[in-house]
Parts: C-alpha cells; sequence; structure tokens
C-alpha cells in the first residue's frame, strides 16, 4: 500500500470513529433531559399535541383543532395518491420487459426505446394540453382538498340535458393550476395516461417508425386518452348517464379497465392494422406462422413488476389512503390476477398438451386488466370469477386475431387490454354488489349491477364500452393513414429483416449477438 494510500484511509477511520462516538461525546457537554429530547429511536416523543400550530398551547380551540386534524387527513390522501402514483410508472419498466422479451433481439433496443420515450413524449403531451381537456371541468376533488381551480367544461345541451365534452383549464399547469392539489392530481392522471400510450408499442412492435411512433405519443397524450377520460372521470357525459337518463350511476370504472386499457388496446387495434402484419408472419396461405419471443425470463419478470404496480394502479384510484376500501381493493386485484394466470395456464395445458408461459403471462395481465374497473364493487369470489373467465377470454381473443382477422400482434396487447378491458367494465355492470360507491357521480345509493338488481347499471357500461370503440378507433384509423401518408408509419422490408436497432436506433442491444438478413 502507498503512503498516500494509507494516510487516506487513517483519515477515513478517523472520520467513521468521529462520527460513531458523537453521540456518546454530546452526552458530556449537555443535560440528561436535553439529551433525552434531541432524538427519539422509538418514536414515542415524536409527533405530540405541542407539533399543532395553535395559539395556546394548553387551550387548543375547536376550530384549530378541526382545521389540523382537516390538513392532515388531506395529507394522508396526497402521500398515498403521490405513492400510489410512484407506483404506476414503475409499471413502465414492466411494459418494457415484458414487449422486449416477446419479440426478437434484433429489435429489443428500438422495442425498448419506445418504451422508454413514450413516458417522457406522452407526458409532455398531457402537460400542455391533455391534462386540461381530461380534467379542467371536474371542479372540486374533495379528497385532495378541493382543487377549485379546475372549474371549467365544454359542454353541449342535448333534449335538456348537459353533456360535457372536455375541460378547459388546466393548460400547462399554468396560471391558477399552480395548486398542490391540481399537482397532485396531475402526476397520478399522468402515469395512467402512459399506460395507455405504452399498449400500442407491442402490438405495433418490429416494423413501426421510430418517427411516426414519437407523432402518436404525443397525440395519446394531448387528444384521444384526455377526451374519453374526461367523459369518464372528468364530469363528462358518460359519467352523467346517471343523473341525466336513470342509468345507474353512469358509466363507472374504477382504475381504468376502459378509460386506460380499452383505450390503449383499440389504439392498437387500429394501429396493427394500418401498419399490417410483420414480414414472414403469415404463408401464402394465410396460415399464421409463430415468430419466438427472445427472452421469456424477461417477459415473465415484466409481469410480476406490472403486478405489483397494479397495487398503485387500483388502490390508489380512491386518491383517498383514508378510504379503508383501499384493502378489498388491493385483495380483489391480487386474487384476479392469479385467477387470470391460472385459467390460462390449465386452458393450454389441458387443450394444447402444454402450460405455456406465454399465455400463463397474458392471462394473469388480462385478469388485472379486467378486475380494474370493479375491483372496489365485488366480492373476492366474484374477483376470481372475474379474473378466471379473463384467463380463458384472452387466449380465445388472441388466436382469434391472429388466426382469423389475421392481424399481428407481437405480445397479444388488444387481446389483453382491448378485449379484456372491455369485458372488466361489463363485468362491473354485472356483479356490482352494492356495498360501495354511495353517491358516486352524483347519484344517491351505492353501486349495483344487474344481477344485484339494477339492469340499467349494465347498459351504462355497454355504452361506455362502444363510445371507448368508436372514439379510439375512429380516431386513430384516421391518425395512423395521415401519419402514412406524410411521413410513412413503417420501416423498409431490408430495415425490417435485418432489424430495427441500427438503422431506426443507431445501436444494438446485444453487440455481441451477430444477426442476419431474415434470422
Amino acid at each position: 500500500m502507498s503512503r498516500r494510500a494509507g494516510l487516506f484511509c487513517r483519515v477515513a477511520f478517523a472520520m467513521v470513529m468521529a462520527l460513531a462516538l458523537t453521540p456518546v461525546i454530546g452526552t458530556q457537554t449537555v443535560s440528561a433531559q436535553a439529551a433525552a429530547a434531541a432524538n427519539d429511536p422509538s418514536g414515542a416523543a415524536t409527533g405530540t399535541a405541542k407539533d399543532v400550530p395553535v395559539k395556546d398551547a394548553a387551550h387548543p380551540t375547536l376550530p384549530e383543532v378541526m382545521e389540523t386534524v382537516g390538513h392532515n387527513k388531506i395529507s394522508i390522501n396526497f402521500v398515498w395518491t403521490l405513492i400510489t402514483g410512484f407506483l404506476v410508472m414503475f409499471m413502465q419498466a414492466g411494459f418494457a420487459l415484458v414487449e422486449t422479451g416477446f419479440t426478437r433481439a434484433k429489435n429489443a433496443g428500438h422495442t425498448m426505446s419506445m418504451n422508454f420515450m413514450v413516458y417522457a413524449l406522452g407526458m409532455l403531451g398531457y402537460w400542455v394540453c391533455g391534462f386540461a381537456l381530461h380534467m379542467g371541468g371536474v371542479g372540486a376533488v374533495a379528497v385532495l382538498g378541493g382543487t377549485p381551480p379546475l372549474n371549467h367544461e365544454f359542454t353541449i345541451t342535448l333534449a335538456g340535458k348537459t353533456m360535457g365534452l372536455f375541460g378547459l383549464k388546466g393548460f400547462f399547469l399554468a396560471g391558477s393550476s399552480y395548486d398542490v392539489g391540481v399537482f397532485a392530481l396531475f402526476l397520478f392522471q399522468m402515469v395512467f395516461m402512459d399506460t395507455a400510450a405504452t399498449i400500442p408499442t407491442g402490438s405495433m412492435a418490429e416494423r413501426w417508425k421510430f418517427s411516426a411512433f414519437c407523432v402518436f405519443a404525443f397525440f395519446m397524450g394531448g387528444i384521444v386518452y384526455p377526451i374519453y377520460a374526461n367523459w369518464v372521470w372528468g364530469a363528462g357525459w358518460l359519467s352523467a348517464l346517471g343523473t341525466n337518463f336513470g342509468l345507474g350511476h353512469g358509466h363507472v370504472d374504477f382504475a381504468g379497465s376502459s378509460v386506460v386499457h380499452m383505450v390503449g388496446g383499440v389504439a392498437a387495434l387500429a394501429g396493427a392494422i394500418v401498419l399490417g402484419p410483420r414480414l414472414g408472419k403469415y404463408d401464402k396461405q394465410g396460415n399464421a406462422r409463430t415468430i419466438a419471443a427472445h427472452h421469456l425470463p424477461m417477459a415473465l419478470l415484466g409481469t410480476f413488476i406490472l403486478a405489483f404496480g397494479w397495487f398503485g394502479f387500483n388502490p390508489g384510484s380512491t386518491l383517498a389512503g383514508t378510504d379503508l376500501r383501499i384493502a378489498v381493493v388491493a385483495t380483489n386485484t391480487m386474487l384476479a390476477s392469479a385467477g387470470g394466470a391460472f385459467s390460462a395456464m390449465l386452458y393450454m395445458w389441458l387443450v394444447y398438451g402444454k402450460p405455456d408461459p406465454g399465455m400463463m403471462v397474458n392471462g394473469m395481465l388480462a385478469g388485472l386488466v379486467a378486475i380494474t374497473a370493479p375491483c372496489a364493487f365485488v366480492t373476492a369470489p366474484v374477483a376470481v370469477l372475474i379474473g378466471v373467465i379473463a384467463g380463458v377470454l384472452v387466449i380465445w381473443a388472441a388466436f382469434f386475431i391472429e388466426k382469423t382477422l389475421k392481424i399481428d400482434d407481437p405480445v397479444g396487447a388488444i387481446a389483453v387490454h382491448g378485449v379484456n378491458g372491455a369485458w372488466g367494465v361489463l363485468s362491473l355492470g354485472l356483479f356490482a354488489d352494492g356495498s360501495y360507491g354511495d353517491g358516486w357521480n352524483g347519484v344517491p345509493g351505492t353501486v349495483k349491477g344487474l344481477f344485484y338488481g339494477a339492469p340499467s347499471q349494465f347498459l351504462a357500461e355497454c355504452i361506455g364500452v362502444l363510445a371507448c370503440f368508436i372514439w379510439v378507433f375512429a380516431t386513430f384509423y384516421v391518425f395512423f393513414k395521415i401519419v402514412d401518408a406524410i411521413i410513412g408509419n413503417r420501416v423498409s422490408a431490408d430495415v425490417e429483416l435485418a432489424g430495427l436497432d441500427i438503422p431506426e436506433m443507431g445501436v444494438l442491444a446485444y453487440p455481441d449477438f451477430t444477426l442476419k438478413v431474415g434470422e
């Protein structure tokens, strides 16, 4: 050891010892009482009455006490909402791993990059105008302290009924939108939008131009997602089907089976149709060929990350840590995911002879997507049933899309998110048991489904599904056609065969691999 290194070690050791002995040395210069007040390792002395900001701590007034209690309640809700938003943001890593694992090694850098940049591009679109269109007219979100700046909804009147179409406050989070409640709501809603935006990156993987993807991400975050989300969550017309027309509580979607997943799945459908299948996916007779995933462990790991993030997605949608229904929501979410994975595995094993890992993944995701809307409104056995049905439904849908419709979806995004997003809100309309949701969308009483005596609720869910499909598919089909005419959606055949990493991104995800054309 050199002299310089030895000197460095001695100095470092002296510093560590000094820090370690600080509490001991300190007891020599302060009283025992002061030392006890300096730290609180057990937590027993922290957060007492002395921390309540009152004029006279010995004689606090009732208004002072209630103000403190109210402030702390909203603070709890803020922390809950932000932390669950962080969990949903982490789901982006899960999507990236699932989609990249299910596609080929020669496109891994491109697929991962789309999943990375959809977060930034979609967020900017949502910040510029998406949030305003989505939540600009929602009014007072009481659990976050009111959000008073969000008070302007563009409406039309038909047959004497007022119907909201989009919000008009909150552009750029500027002006009066500079409000803590608005900012908390923005963060949480933004990561939901990002989930919808990332879904088409799977269905359009391995042949989508990165430049066209960038335009899509901004458009999804700024226009298409926010409009439908406003109709359901932002005081729009679908949420008012109950107050306007007596259809239950209007279109109810607790955490986004239709607002997030079906929007993403229908956008994926439109994009995959316009883009066309990958080269070699279908033979001359039109029979589908299997294009193997390059990294199944990556896809399975990504699924667990998604399942973990879903505990922010669903329970977080209360926007309130003080709403104890979060326990039911979280448990139902977990049970439905298990039901979906189990039924998909069992179906593939019994029908095709092997418990396909890819379908295990999509079965679990399908169960999660389906339970997202009804998670707060159903019992545990029904949550498992919804997941079990979703696990089989995703297989039927995936094979129908691939073999009958001849639509190439490398990761099964349309079946997982589109089909089971629809199933999720329909299952709410069937199975909501009336134990939760009093006053939802301004309608007195709890939310009940068809099997609990409320057929009008099921009708409201059907209307929401139909509106979602028409709005999203029509808008994105036209959008992709326009982009195709201006800059093109698809890479050239040579690029697709060689792999998109070098031509589109300039780097290989796996530089140690030698990839040959057509491999």
